[in-house]
């Protein structure tokens, strides 16, 4: 195989069903601020809590693949 093969290409996108987006633990504000790509101040921790609060752990799931 070469280097363009895709098989064995380094450069590839890492395939859907090894992407995980929680380990099974609890999901905290912070968690999800840093998955939105937002920084963490605490106006954006306010968002996470009040989107945690309505959507539980789903919030994540959104946000993730």
């Amino acid at each position: 195989m070469t280097a363009s093969d895709p098989e064995t290409s380094q450069d590839r996108a890492t395939p859907d069903h090894l992407l995980h987006t929680r380990t099974g633990s609890e999901v905290s504000p912070e968690d999800l601020v840093l998955a939105s790509g937002k920084d963490l101040t605490p106006h954006t921790l306010e968002w996470a809590q009040r989107k945690l609060a309505q959507e539980g752990t789903t919030a994540m799931d959104k946000l993730l693949p």
